[in-house]
Order: C-alpha cells, then structure tokens, then sequence
C-alpha cells in the first residue's frame, strides 16, 4: 500500500484535542499520524501492541512504565506491549507512531464508525 500525503482530511478525535488518522498498513504493522493540542492528556493506559513513535514537531512529557521523559522533535520510542504508558502534550505537537500488531480499531472504517457515533 502506498500513502499519498493529503493532511487536509481523515482524522478522527480520539480525546479531547488528540486526533489521529491511519496513513497506512498491512498485515503486521499500521503506521498513524497523531495531530495534539497544547493541554491534552492521554490518560495512563496499555495495549497489547508495541508502539514505536517519532515526534515531528511540539513537546510531549511521556511516562512510560513510571518513568517521566520530555520528548522534543527528533526525539524517538519504543513502548512494548503490555507497558503502562501516558502523555502530556506540553506543546502542540504532531507524532508519527506505527503499531504491531495491526491496531484493528485505528484501521480507516473503525475509525470513521468511532467519528459517526462520537459526532
């Protein structure tokens, strides 16, 4: 599959100024783009799938398994499985994480089903 840049449309409110949209996947892995504002929070949480992010622009304060870490652009991370994890977006911020396995509810039709019944 091949992605061709379109940031005009396709992203989906996850939370309260958190939005992200699928860019592309396959069998093993979904690559998102997450657009933040400055004040959200992702609360602490954990997912079965590993999670590998690079943070284009803004700052974040991870906690990823009890640690804190400011991560600003260029700044990297890798979140295993199963690994409690939050963030707070200390400025408005654009990431790219890619997720194994497939994230089944950030795949394109589960999360235009999440934008009709949140909307």
């Amino acid at each position: 599959m091949f992605y061709k840049s379109d940031d005009t449309s396709g992203y989906t409110t996850l939370l309260g100024g958190i939005e992200v949209k699928t860019l592309t996947h396959g069998e093993k892995t979904l690559t998102a783009k997450f657009q933040l504002a400055e004040g959200s929070v992702l609360p602490l949480h954990k997912h079965p799938h590993e999670q590998t992010g690079y943070l284009i622009s803004g700052k974040m304060e991870f906690e990823i398994d009890g640690e804190k870490i400011i991560a600003e652009p260029g700044d990297c991370w890798n979140i295993g499985g199963n690994v409690e994890h939050s963030a707070v977006v200390l400025a408005d911020s654009v990431v790219i994480e890619v997720f194994t396995p497939v994230r089944v509810d950030y795949l394109p039709g589960s999360l235009a089903r999440r934008t009709k019944s949140s909307g």
